[in-house]
């Protein structure tokens, strides 16, 4: 049974014996160790060190805990870097970057279902994101944006789903039917490789984080076109904050392009030709090595340097118009995404983070205790999350400018969390209205709780 405080309902505790795999047992184990990835989804909580994960129900089910061990390059000291669910309506799987530049993707059960190399470059994060379709977009957009020192890129959410639908309806289905090729599931690439654009974003610097924001209209005087343009914003050490405008085309002439296109095609069929009149050696089953995906162009817009202040973190609003950044002199700056300009200023807040959440403000009280009442999204309020843990508390503060609402203790040892975007079908998104919210994840007690959305 939950039980609700003042602030905070408790939803349950995530203590086991498996988390000593991951150093639980030592008080802090769980803010200390900076090499330990978290991600949370709805009853899921996924816990990573540089070489297992451990997946975690925090419900009543009792559910043991499902372990995951990643085959990873010893001769590179390859490990986990990033951590991230991918929920598409039915389907649920765990996405994980590595240091060698690899995206994996994992059922709950611990399959390999997709592995693919993105660019040659530690993965910083995966951050999965989306906006629904509106008033000012033809379309809505969602992606996974995969972000490395100096690069990003970005896979489209529907051609991920694509992917996951056609391994899970092959694995349960077809799977006492058709013989399956042991090195093509071993190696993830059964269903092909996913497409996706990549960034080089290192102009001022390499960066530690960074975010695609949306879609943003081309250069001035440039003809309108079906091409598309994205707007990335980076933190990093050299520049606090960067932002690019990125083309979807390759920065290539037609020559490179039809070379590209006709040379590997050229050579597939001399190759094969060969193998048919020599009856050459059997394929080996040793994979090639990866090759690195050219670079689409990305145009520098501004940045700003303030040494020695160094960016570190970056937090998308949802709708992607508000960015908060912390920064190594304590600072977190509120960045409008649209005209790029700093809005707001915080000081005295060292190793913070932050999460943009959504809270019921300013309400009439006997609408709030109604339990037929229905919010809708005008209901909630955009608010900011900070979590400051040199003093042990978490700050609410409205936006853009406006009050501090709440102040919460936090106990030392303690991360804030927050269930990953969730995609959604058409029909989904009709359902009613979810806000986001805020969690606690006490690392010394194992108990999670989530901040109540009312003030009152």
């Amino acid at each position: 049974m939950a039980r609700r405080s003042s602030h905070t309902t408790e939803l349950g505790c995530i203590a086991c014996d498996d988390l000593s795999d991951l150093g639980a047992g030592k008080e802090g184990w769980l803010v200390e160790n900076p090499n330990l990835l978290t991600a949370l989804d709805t009853h899921s909580l996924a816990l990573a060190s540089r070489s297992i994960i451990l997946v975690l129900q925090w419900t009543d089910a009792g559910d043991p805990p499902a372990k995951i061990i990643p085959e990873l390059s010893p001769i590179q000291a390859e490990y986990l870097s990033a951590l991230a669910w991918l929920v598409f309506d039915d389907i649920k799987v765990l996405a994980v970057g590595t240091s060698s530049g690899y995206l994996l993707i994992y059922s709950l059960r611990g399959d390999l279902i997709h592995k693919q190399f993105v660019n040659p470059a530690k993965i910083l994060k995966l951050r999965v994101r989306g906006t629904k379709r509106d008033q000012m977009q033809d379309a809505s957009l969602e992606e996974v944006c995969v972000v490395m020192p100096g690069a990003v890129a970005r896979f489209e959410g529907s051609d991920i789903q694509s992917m996951l639908r056609r391994w899970f309806q092959e694995r349960y289905s077809q799977l006492w039917d058709q013989p399956v090729n042991r090195y093509m599931e071993d190696s993830g690439d059964s269903f092909g490789r996913l497409p996706y654009q990549l960034w080089n974003v290192n102009k001022y610097g390499l960066c530690v984080d960074a975010a695609i924001i949306g879609v943003m209209p081309p250069p001035l005087m440039e003809h309108q076109s079906s091409q598309r343009y994205y707007c990335a914003v980076t933190v990093g050490d050299d520049a606090v904050i960067s932002a690019y405008r990125l083309s979807v085309d390759k920065s290539r002439s037609i020559v490179g392009a039809i070379l590209s296109k006709v040379v590997p095609a050229t050579f597939s069929t001399i190759s094969s030709i060969s193998k048919m009149l020599w009856r050459s050696e059997p394929t080996p089953t040793t994979k090639p090595e990866p090759k690195p995906q050219p670079f689409a162009k990305a145009s520098p817009l501004t940045c700003l340097k303030d040494y020695p202040r160094k960016g570190e973190k970056l937090t998308l609003s949802p709708s992607g118009t508000l960015a908060a950044i912390t920064d190594s002199l304590g600072r977190i700056l509120l960045l409008d995404t649209q005209a790029l300009v700093v809005v707001r200023l915080w000081k005295g807040y060292r190793d913070a983070s932050c999460l943009f959440m959504e809270m019921l403000v300013n309400k009439d009280s006997s609408t709030l205790k109604s339990a037929h009442h229905e919010h809708i999204k005008s209901d909630y309020c955009l608010c900011l999350a900070i979590h400051a843990p040199r003093k042990g508390i978490v700050e609410i503060w409205q936006m853009r400018t406006g009050p501090r609402l709440q102040t919460i203790p936090c106990p030392k040892g303690s991360k804030i969390l927050q269930p990953t975007y969730r995609f959604s079908s058409s029909e989904a998104s009709l359902s009613s209205y979810i806000p986001l919210e805020v969690f606690f994840l006490n690392g010394d007690s194992g108990q999670l709780s989530v901040l109540n959305r009312s003030l009152n």
